[in-house]
């Protein structure tokens, strides 16, 4: 029989709590889960049986009212969710735990570089991979080739990132926006990837590679794909990041290879279909974090295909 823990799941409410909340109500490594997010207006009280509202990151009583909650409910495990947590966390170098409750994130290089995208760029130049040509927006009086992407150096979500085609765009987003980047425009004529990449405390790496459509911002569609160069490359990035954990990366197929655009040092919004589709990182992550021996992985979903849907809940 699999031992089994308290686990508490901040910022429970969006779509990537939801579907961690999917997943652990299905996990033998469950006793208690619990959910807590800053807002009710979500389904994730629906999801979580033990659901409550907690403060802000923001908040100067944050950590301290966590831990109390950590200790009155005996949490063995806290996975945050919200970005603007988890840069919260990274930032304050709490990484390990809180109140005794072990935390699970990535290792902290990787969220040093995912959570900045210049860095991002930069890391990838650096370590001689593919990389999008990237700078301060704030650095680029002209654009000498349209289409460029500007989009926030540190924000997450499709609203903070715009294809510009001309100068007179350029500049009026660039007045309004000086911690933008400007980033190349990477053709999507071979489509757009998001990729899953675990890897253990003892280098033991797994990835799974989804082609996708987004819609409305999420991923809306995908199939499960095979490519070799992609995988070498997702193999030199968890390297050079010394990753342990989970993140996600995402990239486009261009004349130069592969290239990243984006590495998100988190679960994904694809964390529930890469679970059905046999990719469980979320569990790996469990129990790596907590010195469990890894459950076997058997890469057989290649050409299978994902949909979005969606449930309605009325209380």
């Amino acid at each position: 029989m699999k031992p089994t823990f308290n686990i508490l799941v901040t910022g429970c409410g969006g779509d990537i709590g939801q579907s961690i909340g999917k997943i652990l109500n299905e996990s033998p490594y469950v006793n208690k889960l619990y959910g807590c997010d800053i807002s009710d207006k979500n389904a994730g009280q629906f999801i979580y049986r033990n659901f409550s509202l907690g403060l802000r990151f923001s908040d100067k009583n944050y950590l301290n009212s966590l831990e109390k909650f950590v200790i009155n409910q005996n949490i063995d495990v806290i996975i945050p969710v919200s970005e603007p947590e988890l840069r919260f966390f990274s930032k304050e170098n709490v990484l390990s735990q809180i109140g005794g409750a072990k935390l699970i994130t990535a290792s902290s290089v990787a969220l040093e570089i995912g959570f900045d995208k210049l860095k991002t760029a930069n890391f990838l130049k650096e370590n001689g991979l593919p990389f999008p040509v990237s700078n301060k927006i704030a650095d680029v009086e002209r654009v000498e080739r349209f289409p460029v992407v500007l989009k926030s150096k540190t924000g997450s979500g499709s609203s903070e990132v715009h294809l510009v085609k001309d100068m007179k765009s350029f500049e009026f987003i660039k007045a309004g926006n000086p911690e933008f980047i400007v980033q190349e425009y990477l053709n999507e004529g071979e489509g757009e990837f998001t990729c899953g990449v675990f890897r253990s405390k003892k280098g033991v790496l797994r990835t799974m590679i989804l082609k996708r459509e987004l819609m409305g911002g999420f991923s809306g569609y995908g199939e499960v794909v095979e490519n070799q160069q992609i995988n070498k490359l997702l193999a030199a990035i968890a390297e050079k990041l010394t990753l342990v954990g989970s993140i996600n990366v995402q990239l486009r197929i261009t004349q130069k290879g592969p290239v990243v655009f984006e590495i998100n040092p988190r679960f994904s919004s694809t964390v529930r279909f890469r679970q059905m589709l046999g990719f469980n990182d979320l569990e790996w992550s469990l129990e790596d974090r907590l010195a469990l021996s890894l459950s076997e992985y058997a890469d057989t979903a290649i050409g299978k295909k994902f949909y979005k849907g969606f449930n309605e809940y009325i209380s």
